[in-house]
């Protein structure tokens, strides 16, 4: 399992003052052996499980409430996903989506540190089945 290949997806919180470059930079510092690539959110890297974990769990160290990473499907470069190879990019929307709200997630983190409860949020109630039937009713008239 040591050696079982994996790729991930570094990516920084729109928050971060780290740039893309600046992970890429440090992770060839550590001097492991893997594929390292620079994105627009961040980075990709790839190697043994081992060395990739490794490799994250340094690069977290830098801003650990801003920096998350996911395992990506296909590898680096994989013809199936890279653009330079025409393949497509259905999972980028997502992306970006959860790109965005890393913020939030970062947030969240900060206050968890500071020791910040958080209030629970007020459960709305179920409607009985009658006043349902009834709105219904009115509706219909």
């Amino acid at each position: 399992m040591e050696n079982e290949s994996e790729t991930r997806m570094i990516v920084i919180a729109p928050t971060s003052d780290i740039t893309p470059d600046r992970v890429v930079r440090f992770i060839h510092s550590l001097g492991r052996q893997l594929t390292i690539k620079e994105t627009c959110y961040g980075a990709m890297i790839e190697g043994s499980k081992k060395d990739v974990r490794e490799a994250l769990s340094e690069v977290r160290k830098l801003d650990p409430n801003r920096i998350f990473s996911k395992i990506r499907g296909y590898p680096i470069g994989d013809t199936r996903r890279c653009r330079a190879h025409h393949g497509s990019r259905p999972g980028f929307t997502q992306l970006e989506k959860e790109w965005k709200d890393l913020s939030l997630v970062e947030k969240g983190l900060s206050a968890a540190e500071r020791g910040e409860k958080v209030k629970e949020p007020k459960r709305k109630e179920k409607i009985p089945v009658k006043k349902l039937r009834d709105i219904i009713e009115e509706v219909k008239e």
